[in-house]
């Protein structure tokens, strides 16, 4: 029996590989750690509503035997980079943390193309001390995905949103910059999933031109 922990359920990965890993018979048990209802109903499917601040009150429930995590958050929600620091670091880190020390084997993060813990762009500094921080716990495995922008899924995409897939798609066209080129959400979620099951102990990270073409079509 194999166990699945997400969090991030509701976002725009999270929501395809919560759709991809409920249909995937190679997984029989899904437990997702949201802030509100994903809606969902299935019966491999446990639905845990968590305040992130407090896990103390849920850490006991992450047992299983990999974490998915597709936690996130932009500047324009959160309000502030305080704020988006505490989702995009913090959050995921103490849950990556808790994990590992629940024994959970095997650690599934979609990151982002740019990362860098020394980089002067705030998102890619915060996604880089992320990872420079969980290949630190004590995983068997860290896989560790790179897309580039994010693609597809949104019921409404905002004009600004459309203008910025058109200008990612002609900055990848420019060899250097290929692993800034739109990506699916849906690949995404699927390499996620194949980066699960690859049974290599150690740590791995893969940009676009990784694991994501192995896993489908480019967006």
């Amino acid at each position: 029996m194999r166990t699945a922990l997400l969090i991030g359920a509701t976002g725009l990965v999270g929501d395809q590989l919560l759709r991809q890993l409920l249909l995937d018979n190679r997984f029989d048990q899904l437990k997702v750690f949201v802030r509100r209802s994903t809606g969902y109903q299935n019966p491999k499917l446990e639905e845990h509503l968590v305040d992130f601040d407090q896990p103390q009150t849920w850490r006991d429930q992450l047992t299983g035997d990999v974490l998915f995590s597709t936690l996130g958050t932009t500047l324009r929600q959160a309000g502030s980079q305080e704020a988006q620091y505490h989702v995009d670091y913090t959050y995921q880190y103490r849950t990556a943390r808790a994990a590992a020390e629940n024994g959970v084997t095997t650690y599934v993060l979609v990151s982002s193309a740019g990362a860098d813990a020394d980089s002067f762009v705030f998102y890619n500094r915060i996604k880089g001390e992320l990872e420079r921080d969980v290949k630190r716990l004590p995983f068997l495995r860290i896989r560790i995905l790179q897309p580039g922008v994010l693609a597809g899924g949104r019921a409404q995409v905002r004009l600004g949103e459309k203008l910025g897939l058109v200008l990612a798609s002609l900055v990848g066209a420019v060899p250097p910059l290929r692993a800034y080129r739109p990506i699916h959400a849906r690949i995404v979620a699927q390499a996620m999933i194949n980066a699960a099951l690859d049974e290599t102990p150690g740590v791995s990270t893969d940009t676009l031109e990784g694991v994501f073409t192995r896993a489908g079509q480019l967006a």
